[in-house]
């Protein structure tokens, strides 16, 4: 890194995390080793983890000053579910641009910030560059496919942003303008999940960008990451973060309305898969077709024929995603 540390960060290191104390050494490792020659810090937020979490953020930070920032809650914010964390994560982030790490993926190319700042700086229409994951799954203990966008370096498609989902594009792979947060859609904020609001803004404003080139690691069946905790029943909190995702998708199609089509296969297409739990969760089930019930509605005949089967069978429910897409109704 730069060893002016009197210069202001070029780019700021986003890094949320919570009781991940078996991973969180390895990620800031990925940050200390960057070699670049800008200055960069790295936002680290530990929400209150009741693990030796903190522990290993101190020590970092000791040891790394000009780069780890620390940040401690008493309180876990992200259990509010009211937009505080992303809000304190943006306020101290203040860089011109923002890579994202969480406390259990980790970079293993100490020069992944140099060739995605440089690619951003020399072409300033684009918004955002991505790359190449690998997926290590915890449950197995080995590496098991790649996370990748396409099978070349190439510009992103937007209509493969807005339908593929959140993880489509691996969090950690992230590089973005921090302009991009100006002027941020509610709709957004309140979203339960940050990084696909987020992908799709970068696409409304700008081009984005994929490196076909593995340059960090995305765990996989891991407890302690957002999507392992989102096991178990469907609860009324769970259903909201449901409505509140489809209310953002709403948001952007009535914003940006050459897209809205798009945006709309998207809804259809999520309801689709959040729905049939019937005989895994019945009760969930119920409160899910409750919560969705106007946009089912309002559903073409065909997608609401694919909904009553898949709620039915399971094979048919892999059916239903199949021909959907296939059909262009989900």
């Amino acid at each position: 890194m730069n060893s002016d540390t009197t210069a202001a960060p070029l780019l700021s290191i986003r890094c949320a995390a919570y009781n991940q104390a078996d991973y969180i050494r390895q990620t800031l490792e990925g940050f200390v080793m960057q070699q670049t020659d800008f200055r960069f810090e790295a936002v680290v937020h530990d929400d209150a983890s009741t693990d030796a979490t903190a522990s290993i953020i101190r020590e970092f930070a000791a040891a790394h000053p000009s780069i780890i920032k620390p940040i401690y809650e008493e309180e876990n914010l992200y259990s509010r579910h009211d937009g505080s964390l992303r809000r304190v994560m943006t306020a101290h982030a203040t860089g011109k641009y923002i890579a994202m790490c969480e406390g259990d993926d980790y970079w293993t190319d100490p020069q992944k910030l140099q060739r995605q700042v440089d690619f951003l700086e020399t072409h300033p229409d684009y918004t955002m560059v991505c790359c190449r994951a690998r997926r290590y799954s915890e449950r197995r203990q080995r590496f098991v496919s790649d996370s990748h966008c396409y099978d070349e370096t190439r510009d992103v498609d937007t209509n493969d942003i807005i339908l593929r989902g959140g993880l489509f594009i691996s969090t950690c792979s992230i590089v973005y303008r921090r302009s991009v947060l100006d002027d941020y859609p509610d709709y957004a904020a309140r979203c339960h999940v940050s990084d696909y609001p987020l992908q799709i803004l970068c696409a409304m404003r700008g081009k984005v960008h994929y490196m076909d080139e593995p340059m960090c690691v995305y765990r996989i069946e891991n407890n302690t990451s957002w999507v392992g905790r989102q096991k178990g029943c469907v609860t009324a909190a769970k259903v909201r973060g449901y409505v509140s995702e489809v209310e953002m998708l709403k948001g952007f199609a009535a914003d940006h309305p050459a897209y809205a089509h798009v945006f709309e296969r998207r809804i259809r297409r999520y309801i689709l898969w959040v729905v049939p739990l019937r005989k895994s969760d019945p009760e969930g089930e119920k409160r899910v077709r409750e919560a969705f019930a106007d946009d089912i509605r309002r559903f073409p005949p065909m997608v609401r024929l694919l909904l009553w089967m898949a709620v039915r069978n399971k094979t048919l429910r892999r059916w239903q995603r199949s021909w959907g897409r296939r059909l262009g109704i989900a």
